[in-house]
């Protein structure tokens, strides 16, 4: 029987992120009937290659959906709020990477190989997870299953292209500037990124974390069927081009072992186990970057915490922390 085929619109297309799905689904061998790239003005007329042709990009219009199965969206959240519900009411179902409905009751939040099934219940839209959010769990949702977490405490290294490719560009010029001795201004950043780590992503709240920060928190509840969950976390800027790494500290309500904790990571789908410290293996970004899987290691009993194990993890956020994660979530349907 042959297999079904699906029409795609990308909403994004443009974007680093847009970029990546499109990789994605072609070296994955996703089903394409005929593929619609959507974008602002200023990418209209653009083409970008997929399969060994050039598409061009359209302008993103309230009509643009007509005979779409899927719409894949990374525009921002705002290009979701306005034209999600638009996609749905023309018959496609929307995988959305922004954060517009990643706290919405009736949206499932998902990450398949965690909570795969939640996507069933899905009511037209389902949100993919922050990037940080979703490596942290990659290595945190076998651990749960074996241990039960209660809470983290974490700090998360997050590469600049979280920010986009003008962001890429300007630790690249700012390297550059710095090491033949000129003075740089910051422009996509409020301090200098080249040689240096900001803790800060994303806006302040009032109670002094930021937004980024708490994403982990609330989203981990809704992805770990959670409500009582509770994460205080630490989201550093660090200059690095690509994937994110996140140093973790889990307490967990039952007692852990090493040798339990190695078996549960082994197990998990999508995730490596880079833990040899003595040879010194263990996860790094670089080594992260391209790859679909996310990487764990420096697995040691935790020594401040009841229960409590300390690891650290890195992925690559422009895949796992989106791409990949979006596309996958369209195999399952």
């Amino acid at each position: 029987m042959q297999k079904k085929s699906y029409r795609i619109a990308i909403v994004g297309a443009s974007g680093a992120v847009g970029q990546e799905m499109l990789d994605v689904l072609a070296r994955r061998r996703f089903p394409v009937a005929s593929l619609h790239l959507l974008g602002s003005e200023r990418s209209a007329g653009k083409t970008v290659a997929f399969a060994g042709e050039q598409i061009p990009i359209e302008i993103l219009r309230d009509d643009s959906f007509a005979g779409i199965d899927l719409a894949l969206f990374s525009a921002g959240g705002s290009v979701a709020r306005s034209h999600a519900p638009k996609a749905v009411a023309a018959g496609a179902v929307v995988i959305d990477n922004s954060s517009a409905y990643r706290l919405d009751e009736d949206v499932p939040l998902v990450i398949p190989e965690i909570n795969g099934a939640d996507a069933a219940g899905h009511r037209g839209i389902i949100a993919n997870p922050n990037c940080t959010t979703a490596v942290t769990l990659m290595a945190l949702a076998p651990l749960h299953r074996a241990f039960g977490v209660k809470r983290v405490f974490a700090s998360s290294y997050q590469a600049v292209s979280g920010t986009g490719a003008r962001a890429i560009e300007e630790l690249r010029w700012q390297v550059a500037a710095v090491s033949a001795g000129r003075e740089v201004t910051p422009e996509i950043y409020p301090h200098q990124i080249a040689f240096n780590v900001l803790p800060q992503v994303d806006v302040f709240l009032e109670d002094g974390y930021t937004k980024e920060e708490m994403k982990m928190q609330y989203e981990s509840r809704r992805i770990l069927h959670l409500p009582d969950f509770r994460a205080s976390v630490t989201c550093v800027r660090v200059p690095v081009y690509r994937a994110h790494s996140v140093a973790v500290s889990a307490e967990f309500e039952r007692t852990v072992t090493l040798e339990e904790a190695r078996a549960a990571l082994e197990a998990a789908p999508g995730l490596k186990v880079v833990d040899d410290p003595a040879q010194h293996r263990y996860p790094m970004p670089l080594d992260a970057a391209g790859q679909d899987d996310c990487e764990v290691g420096r697995l040691r009993l935790d020594c401040a915490l009841e229960n409590g194990l300390a690891f650290w993890v890195s992925g690559d956020q422009l895949l796992k922390g989106a791409a990949l994660n979006a596309v996958q979530i369209a195999e399952l349907l």
